[in-house]
């Protein structure tokens, strides 16, 4: 196996890498890995990776050119076609069924974000894979992609070295948010929503709290168990949610 990290900090993976079993996983060639700063790729003549989100909000938004970039190079230096792996709150909680799964592949890239997310057209278009590793937020991608690598190498053959050791394993409230988008508004054709465009606030409010309603009902059902939905809320689930889900 072979696993392409991207990352703004490759300097945090060094102590995970050069550890434990991981290292010895190394040592012994029984996978490979490399750490792709995608800042690298940027075309931006101060390398910035990230702008402000359409429709205004806190925080800033990775964008998507240098994230597509990197992911294409790694994939034509490789000659392969990997899963990739987007770190984000909002994805499928990681199981020991979920890591099984993942350690069957040869190639995997994650993808590390960092700040307020990441622009909606890289999850769309070149992500297979969402995973989480519990519904808490964390200053970024980085270490939930050490936990995932963790779980999945040490089920390759041979790197626990008692081959009966993996198979005996055991095993805040809210809606998710919304898609975010940033500059460009098109990009390679994939276009920002006309809403967040549209400066008209009440109507981004509106589209937004309608998108994480959805999105919720489609992801995590669980959460809403809780939540005191306006009827208007109730409406958007009763009338939408077999229609437009994100």
């Amino acid at each position: 196996m072979h696993i392409d990290i991207l990352t703004l900090f490759p300097e945090m993976f060094h102590g995970v890498f050069q550890s434990s079993i991981l290292n010895k996983a190394v040592e012994r060639q029984q996978f490979t890995y490399e750490l792709v700063n995608f800042r690298e790729y940027s075309k931006n003549k101060h390398q910035k990776v990230d702008d402000y989100p359409y429709g205004g909000g806190a925080g800033m938004v990775l964008t998507p050119q240098p994230i597509f970039d990197a992911v294409e190079a790694v994939k034509s230096k490789r000659n392969s076609n990997p899963r990739v792996i987007l770190m984000c709150p909002q994805g499928e909680t990681l199981t020991q069924q979920k890591s099984e799964e993942l350690a069957k592949e040869d190639h995997l890239i994650f993808i590390c974000g960092h700040y307020e997310g990441y622009d909606e057209r890289i999850r769309e278009h070149i992500v297979t894979d969402e995973i989480s590793i519990g519904d808490y937020v964390l200053t970024g991608g980085e270490l939930g992609s050490m936990v995932v690598v963790d779980s999945v190498v040490r089920l390759l053959p041979d790197v626990l070295g008692n081959q009966q050791s993996a198979p005996q394993d055991s095993f805040s409230t809210g809606l998710l948010e919304h898609p975010h988008y940033t500059r460009p508004a098109d990009f390679r054709g994939y276009k920002v929503p006309d809403v967040l465009l549209s400066g008209n606030h009440a109507n981004i409010a509106s589209w937004r709290r309608k998108q994480s309603l959805l999105r919720t009902w489609n992801r995590r059902k669980d959460l809403l168990d809780n939540m005191e939905l306006t009827d208007e809320d109730k409406n958007t689930l009763k009338n939408d949610k077999s229609d437009e889900i994100l």
